[in-house]
């Protein structure tokens, strides 16, 4: 199974892509693509900005991407209680190309946060949107306390919470 791993952060750090990674990676016999949300450049989307230039490539590439997996595991970082500018940028420039961005992938849709809310805000919006963008949204999953409960060597720490994990991951497939 072709899996494109998703962490809805520009940051180089971002906690919401390493537990995207390390989800994917938990998918048995998964081939992971971990996409970088750094490697779309794209203007403000404004309806003036389409209509003089149309849809950016980067949009473009960022749905024949996703066209070309299986499945899906996105996570996404709060910002102010909702989606960061760049991720939303980028899927509202998508979405005038596909309105139903995610093309009927299986998602499992994922959020956390240093805090113990773990993305919770922004993981209810998109639990709320995405299916009716294309999402086939078949678990969703919140990791609080990134710090305390996550290290890249070992992954989710609680026992509770990798089982739960485990679980949402076990049906993406």
């Amino acid at each position: 199974m072709k899996i494109l791993s998703l962490g809805g952060s520009t940051s180089s750090q971002s906690i919401n892509r390493q537990l995207a990674r390390y989800a994917a990676g938990l998918v048995a016999d998964g081939e992971v693509t971990d996409l970088d949300l750094r490697e779309f450049e794209l203007p403000l989307f404004s309806v003036d900005e389409e209509e003089a230039n149309g849809v950016p490539q980067g949009a473009k590439d960022f749905l024949s991407l996703i066209d070309q997996h299986d499945a899906l595991v996105v996570s996404l970082a709060e910002h102010n209680g909702s989606y960061t500018a760049a991720f939303k940028n980028l899927y509202d420039w998508a979405s005038r190309e596909r309105y139903e961005v995610w093309g009927g992938k299986p998602m499992l849709l994922m959020a956390t946060s240093p805090g113990g809310r773990g993305g919770a805000g922004v993981l209810a919006a998109a639990e709320a949107t995405f299916p009716r963008m294309g999402a086939d949204l078949r678990a969703t999953f919140s990791l609080p306390g990134f710090g305390d409960n996550f290290s890249p060597e070992a992954g989710v720490s609680d026992e509770a919470l990798k089982a739960k994990l485990d679980e949402a991951v076990s049906r993406l497939g």
